[in-house]
């Protein structure tokens, strides 16, 4: 694989970012292209068939898996602001096709060059700090698929840590799941209530003014959470920090936005 400012980026923008969240595409581009790539976003992704695999429809799973191969086959690396989507690209895609020697290998390339945005930025790029600051003091969520399966944890942690103006401070228990889990909050409400709940309440103990995660999911649910209980703490995606736009688009779960 390629580095340094000839890589040829693919941006997997996924779902919720595209439905719920645009800006973070937005930023996420700018991060990369301030790094050095050369950043396109292919017209013909889709959804990284992490819902219909979590529910057990391994054939539109598969389906979704063939056009990413053919959507995403040209580039030095695809890059994903979300671990959770990461995940099911590097890690369980190439599972699809066990029983299909050629295209378990197009899918093994594809994973092997697939990175979450912050580990692409810090573990591939080799950034060190970015040209934005924020003033305030933060709490990071570790989302579940980014922390375990693609091992993502110092990294958000070295570049906010880095920036002029941000405090960090650690909730007791940040790598606790925040009950969302894509179809299982819809499986098990009352479990995940509870969960997103103690979430809530551990971001609160922090007396951070904001909550960054790198995954959608866990920000909406986690912005739900805290609105209903009338907690005044924002919710962005760490792209939008890092990327320096918190000026331009109201937090998540804001009426604005």
């Amino acid at each position: 694989m390629m580095t340094g400012t000839s890589s040829r980026v693919a941006l997997f923008v996924t779902c919720l970012v595209d439905l719920h969240r645009p800006t973070v595409g937005f930023a996420a581009i700018r991060l990369l292209e301030e790094a050095g790539c050369r950043v396109e976003v292919p017209r013909a992704q889709t959804c990284c068939g992490q819902p219909a695999y979590n529910s057990g429809d391994r054939a539109t799973t598969i389906d979704l898996a063939r056009g990413l191969l053919d959507a995403f086959g040209g580039y030095d690396y695809v890059v994903v602001p979300s671990g959770s989507c990461g995940g099911m690209l590097r890690v369980h895609m190439p599972h699809l096709f066990d029983d299909d020697p050629n295209l378990r290998r197009r899918a093994e390339a594809l994973a092997a060059k697939t990175f979450e945005l912050v580990s692409f930025l810090t573990d591939v790029m080799g950034l060190e700090r970015v040209a934005a600051d924020y003033r305030g003091l933060v709490t990071y969520h570790d989302s579940c698929a980014g922390l375990r399966e693609l091992g993502i944890k110092a990294q958000p942690r070295r570049l906010l840590t880095a920036m002029d103006g941000l405090e960090l401070k650690e909730m007791t228990d940040p790598e606790i799941c925040c009950g969302f889990g894509g179809t299982f909050c819809v499986k098990y409400p009352d479990i995940s209530t509870r969960m997103v709940t103690d979430k809530a309440r551990d971001t609160a103990q922090t007396q951070a003014d904001t909550l960054l995660a790198g995954d959608m999911g866990c920000l909406l649910n986690i912005a739900g959470r805290l609105k209903r209980e009338g907690s005044p703490i924002k919710v962005r995606h760490v792209a939008e920090v890092l990327a320096g736009v918190t000026a331009e688009v109201p937090p998540i779960g804001d009426p604005r936005s």
